[in-house]
């Protein structure tokens, strides 16, 4: 009854930039917290950046500088600006929100299906 879908992503050389852009879709009623999450290979998934309604927003001490991350409420989207790219950026990075549906009954996290982003020379 929800869903997220992402854009962006794929591949850059250390020191350039992508952007991901997220759009959520559905009987949503409110959206609380959205934001990205990346999951490298043999690796737990972790938080990248994630903002709350109203709040400020929150980074991992591994993009803090080099990643911002803005929400369009209205438009129910968020996006991340990845600059200055590592190769340690390698991963994929799912979108992340924390939504009720206007025929839930609680607040629920909902996750996008992922997209690839490489970081290589």
């Amino acid at each position: 009854q929800a869903q997220l879908v992402e854009s962006g992503g794929g591949t850059a050389q250390p020191g350039g930039s992508l952007t991901l852009s997220c759009a959520a879709s559905g009987r949503i009623y409110n959206i609380n917290t959205m934001g990205w999450y990346r999951q490298a290979p043999g690796k737990e998934r972790e938080l990248v950046a994630r903002t709350t309604s109203g709040g400020l927003p929150e980074y991992a001490d591994s993009v803090k500088g080099r990643f911002t991350i803005s929400r369009d409420a209205a438009k129910k989207t968020v996006t991340l600006q990845m600059n200055s790219l590592k190769p340690e950026d390698t991963a994929v990075y799912y979108c992340h929100a924390v939504m009720f549906l206007s025929t839930g009954i609680s607040w629920d996290g909902y996750w996008g299906q992922g997209t690839q982003v490489t970081v290589s020379s």
